[in-house]
């Protein structure tokens, strides 16, 4: 069993981002420029959130931050959403999910433009991924499939296994390892809360993803010997012994499973340090696509 170190690999990927920042500012250009906007006080959004600004000047980029008070309205916070579409000096900008009930996550998503959209979340650019085009890809499935290449984990003619079909993680990770790509060329099947039997299908899976969110949910008798296992969910799970309040839990039961398992990210630091690193380089992306840089 070898653990995928996804802390390491993302450290690789900010110090070649850095590289190409310094390029930029050596040839006095303007570095790329990242702006998130959070609404209200979620505590684990906060913490994403800081630790993408923090990111930001770990690679050389500008950052700003926009907080909003849970109470904003659908309306002003399309505006704030308008001021970043036309402001210049932003490359990419992200909104930080989830937001409060009253507001439509799907309307919020849709005003953001498209080539600011370094998320990934706009229908056109999941269009342009489905199609295999250039685009943003969603940072999360981005950072899997950069996972499985750095550390050369074949994929073709595989059978890859995904949990959950969210349009954030489920769905575009089951399109990408599909795809005619490096890291793709998988006969995918999705599976969730409405499938029968679904141990049958995890139990074949060479690659297993797992992005449902229930703490240890992935048991050692759902998968077979050398399966790779991606586990995409962390869950804050009580626990009066941490200093904090909490543990961080996957969707994977780690201790029995990594003995059957050829590779296994670990959670913390297996996806979720790479969801950022991946952000980073979208926004680079942007910056190299804008006509106005």
């Amino acid at each position: 069993m070898k653990i995928i170190d996804g802390k390491k690999i993302s450290n690789q990927i900010k110090d070649e981002i850095k590289k190409e920042v310094d390029s930029l500012i050596a040839s006095n250009q303007k570095v790329p420029h990242l702006a998130a906007v959070l609404v209200g006080e979620d505590g684990a959004s906060l913490t994403y959130v800081g630790s993408k600004v923090r990111s930001c000047k770990q690679v050389g980029f500008d950052s700003t931050l926009i907080r909003l008070p849970s109470t904003i309205t659908e309306s002003s916070l399309i505006e704030e959403i308008d001021k970043l579409n036309n402001n210049k000096l932003i490359d990419g900008f992200i909104v930080q999910l989830p937001l409060p009930k009253h507001i439509d996550e799907e309307k919020i998503l849709m005003a953001i433009k498209p080539e600011k959209d370094v998320d990934g979340f706009h229908p056109t650019n999941f269009g342009k991924m489905a199609l295999n085009m250039d685009t943003f890809i969603p940072a999360t499935p981005f950072g899997i499939i950069e996972l499985l290449k750095r550390y050369n984990i074949e994929t073709s003619g595989k059978h890859t296994v995904v949990i959950g079909r969210s349009h954030i993680v489920g769905r575009p990770i089951s399109i990408l390892m599909n795809s005619k790509r490096e890291a793709g060329d998988s006969t995918v099947t999705v599976v969730h809360s409405r499938t029968k039997n679904l141990e049958f299908y995890t139990k074949s899976a060479d690659i297993l993803v797992s992005a449902l969110g229930i703490p240890e949910f992935v048991k050692a008798s759902m998968v077979k010997n050398d399966v790779v296992i991606i586990d995409v969910g962390i869950t804050r799970v009580e626990d009066s012994s941490n200093e904090k309040g909490y543990i961080l839990k996957g969707d994977v039961d780690f201790e029995s499973v990594k003995n059957r398992a050829s590779y296994i990210t670990p959670v913390p630091g297996g996806v979720g340090p790479m969801t950022i690193a991946m952000l980073l380089k979208n926004t680079l992306l942007s910056k190299s696509l804008s006509k106005d840089k």
